[in-house]
């Protein structure tokens, strides 16, 4: 993207979010605008590939506390009519008129074209070091753009609960920019190569007077990239990129959670400029399981028993992930109680695990035959009855 782009383009109205939302509406926003328009789920649309360009965009920079900052900064200077005005002011003796459209626009020594000019790679602070000292950031020499990191890549994928337990390797297919397999990513047609830029001779900067000021800044023939390319690659039409579908063999380790979120480095988008890649990262989606619901590293269950079970005790039978095992209820169990499987559970990274936990609930029948019911009133008949004191002495007060 480009410096005048910092300034003319809404990047918090493109994710529809307020300026003053935080990182993770910024990236709700985000995950949720890229998966309705990503090219995969609108083949053959093109509004919808420009929408999911435009919303990169945005979080390539809202994404990025630093250049978050920045951008802020500048559309605030620049919004303000901060620059529009010479070092001294217009009206001024001396003053000399300044607009923001002479950084950007055509005109002026070493300028070839009205392209748009990117930073030189030091952001907001070396452009305006530029501006002032003629330099390249800190008063320094003009410097071309050198290797640029290519951008994070995001994408989500579903687990069953077994697979995210015991850990699983899934072929996850990618489809996002590569390097150009023709040209090998110069963007030069096979048996040619880029030349140097005629216009700043390699240096990847321009220099150029306004009035008092003088500034450095990316060469507009050929992007401050310091070479230009002549008869360009039929595949990727000079740019050394291409859309490509890749696939890649992940690993997700055992007891990978829901929601859990996994980096792949440089498994991203290629850089430019013989830059390194971006990473890869992988939101993980764990479908719910019809017994085994977990809690961190256990395991829950809840296995229904019968009045009588729960009165006399039981040796009950439940499953595991991995078989089953026999746990010992304890006459005069209550409902709700809950029964610890030790080491069942969830393994952990250092080979231990957690538990199944499991909770009893006792199941009262709707119906029952008569001879059960005079079994069971011959019982309430020898039962003590529960310890209600405190709940009758309630009642007579307030009788």
């Amino acid at each position: 993207m480009s410096s005048k782009d910092w300034i003319e383009k809404d990047y918090y109205a493109a994710l529809g979010v307020q300026k003053s939302a935080s990182s993770d509406e910024i990236k709700k926003a985000y995950r949720k605008l890229a998966r309705e328009s990503h090219p995969d789920h609108n083949p053959g649309d093109p509004k919808a590939e420009e929408r999911f360009k435009t919303v990169s965009e945005a979080y390539a920079v809202l994404g990025d506390e630093a250049k978050r900052r920045e951008y802020d900064e500048m559309r605030s200077l620049f919004g303000s009519g901060a620059f529009r005005r010479g070092a001294r002011g217009a009206g001024q003796p001396g003053g000399v008129p300044f607009d923001v459209s002479d950084l950007f626009g055509g005109g002026g020594a070493g300028g070839a074209g009205g392209a748009d000019t990117r930073f030189g790679g030091g952001g907001f602070t070396d452009l305006f070091s530029s501006i002032f000292s003629g330099g390249g950031g800190a008063g320094g020499p003009a410097r071309p753009r050198g290797p640029a990191r290519g951008r994070d890549v995001e994408t989500e994928v579903a687990l069953d609960f077994d697979d995210a337990v015991r850990g699983v390797t899934v072929p996850l297919t990618l489809r996002a920019p590569g390097v150009c397999d023709t040209c090998h990513g110069d963007g030069a047609k096979p048996g040619t190569r880029p030349k140097a830029c005629p216009v700043c001779h390699g240096a990847g900067v321009t220099t150029r007077n306004q009035g008092s000021f003088s500034f450095s800044e990316p060469c507009r023939t050929c992007q401050g990239v310091g070479t230009v390319v002549e008869e360009k690659c039929p595949e990727c039409q000079g740019t050394g990129g291409v859309t490509k579908t890749r696939t890649l063999n992940v690993r997700f380790p055992a007891g990978v959670a829901d929601g859990q979120r996994i980096r792949l480095a440089g498994r991203g988008e290629p850089g430019e400029r013989g830059g390194p890649a971006g990473d890869l990262f992988v939101q993980v989606k764990v479908r719910p399981d019809e017994l085994f619901g977990r809690t961190g590293d256990d395991l829950t269950l809840t296995v229904p028993i019968t009045f009588a079970e729960a009165v006399l005790g039981t040796d009950l039978r439940v499953p595991t992930l991995d078989g089953a095992v026999t746990l010992r209820v304890p006459p005069g169990t209550p409902s709700g109680r809950v029964l610890r499987a030790r080491g069942k559970g969830v393994v952990r990274r250092d080979g231990r695990a957690g538990d199944l936990l499991v909770t009893l609930d006792v199941v009262v029948p709707a119906v029952v035959s008569d001879e059960a019911r005079a079994t069971l009133e011959s019982f309430a008949e020898q039962t003590p009855p529960a310890a209600r004191e405190h709940l009758d002495a309630r009642v007579r007060r307030v009788g």
